[in-house]
């Protein structure tokens, strides 16, 4: 097995951490991508968890494509939600199903007590292939 590091400079550098924003398998082509979400380089976020789900989103689009794919060639989405996703997902459905569109990648939401920080409400986490 062969993996390329990815690590957009548009995106938080997680080296400190041990971590790269997404990870290519070589052989196979497929990309796991880190959780993304509404962290820009000073670490401001926006408070309601529409606006985390956009930047989250758009951050998983420059993770996607400086891995050389696209969200049409997502395969799998993980979305955690900060308390109970249920709550959330009629406000979510629009923003997703826009982003998304026709490639409707296999998709789980996931309520979750925290995440890596009490400002963060909203992760995104994917695979998909080159």
């Amino acid at each position: 097995m062969n993996k390329k590091l990815i690590n957009p400079p548009e995106l938080f550098d997680g080296a400190v951490y041990g971590m790269s924003q997404a990870t290519i398998e070589t052989q196979s082509g497929l990309v796991f991508l880190s959780g993304q979400i509404d962290s820009q380089r000073q670490s401001e976020t926006k408070q309601s968890v529409e606006g985390q789900m956009r930047k989250a989103l758009a951050n998983l689009t420059i993770a996607l494509e400086n891995a050389g794919s696209s969200i049409d060639k997502l395969l799998q989405v993980r979305i955690y939600i900060r308390g109970e996703f249920g709550e959330y997902l009629e406000a979510l459905t629009p923003i997703l199903a826009n982003f998304f569109g026709e490639s409707r990648p296999a998709m789980t939401g996931i309520g979750v007590a925290s995440l890596a920080s009490p400002e963060i409400l909203v992760e995104v986490e994917a695979i998909a292939f080159c």
